[in-house]
């Protein structure tokens, strides 16, 4: 287990533009592939190599546990067939004006919350296909939870102006113990510049050592050898 930093794009923002579970993580094309093999590596799980609707923003459009995945509705036919080469889950396309689903639900492979302002067919349709319980809930008193928080299936960090009810509503569902941070030297959208699961944490590189501390503890994973290890390079 270990904690690493990096960049994405040229971008600190690494939760933005890619997407990990215990399955499998998501890069776009424009990463290099020998870095994108690099942080799957790092994460210990698949990597799957392809851009959402031809953006570069695959963290914010996209949600996924070990179980399915939520698309928006202009994902494009050969990224669809990327997704399903590799993962033999459920993949569903949200036929509704909404699209980034990334920043619309915060979920692991227990449980998962939404956006109070999804309509009960859309949550519905989320519920059966991560094949978990979903409820409605915020996040700091706002609704885009998927960008206010990281959750993996061993705790979830969130926005430090976490409320009680919410952090009792995370606990309930998530089924994993709550704590709250920043990433990238004091921005409380962690979900932005951070990624992981159950072996591994990414951060952005400008993530501090405080930081860093409070991520490896909320997600239990510890840092190889006393040390962080970067990947600067190669966009």
């Amino acid at each position: 287990m270990a904690i690493y930093l990096s960049s994405l794009i040229g971008s600190a923002s690494l939760g933005v533009y890619s997407l990990a579970t215990d399955r499998f993580f998501i890069a776009p094309t424009s990463v290099p592939l020998k870095k994108a093999e690099r942080l799957s590596e790092w994460l210990k799980v698949e990597l799957i190599h392809t851009s959402i609707g031809g953006s570069v923003l695959v963290g914010a459009l996209a949600c996924a546990n070990s179980n399915g995945i939520l698309l928006p509705s202009f994902i494009r036919g050969e990224e669809l067939e990327a997704l399903q080469r590799c993962f033999e889950g459920n993949i569903a396309i949200m036929e509704t004006k909404k699209t980034a689903y990334g920043n619309l639900v915060l979920a692991n492979d227990h449980g998962a919350i939404a956006d109070p302002r999804l309509k009960t067919a859309e949550v519905e349709k989320i519920s059966e296909t991560l094949c978990v319980e979903v409820a409605r809930g915020e996040i700091a008193g706002l609704p885009y939870v998927g960008s206010l928080a990281v959750a993996t299936n061993k705790g979830v960090l969130t926005h430090p102006l976490l409320k009680d009810s919410e952090r009792q509503l995370l606990e309930e569902m998530l089924k994993v113990p709550v704590d709250v941070g920043t990433i990238n030297c004091g921005v409380p959208y962690v979900g932005t510049g951070l990624i992981g699961n159950r072996y591994t944490a990414i951060a952005g590189l400008l993530t501090t050592g405080p930081e860093i501390f409070i991520i490896g503890n909320t997600l239990d994973v510890v840092k190889e050898d006393e040390k962080v290890e970067s990947l600067q390079s190669n966009r």
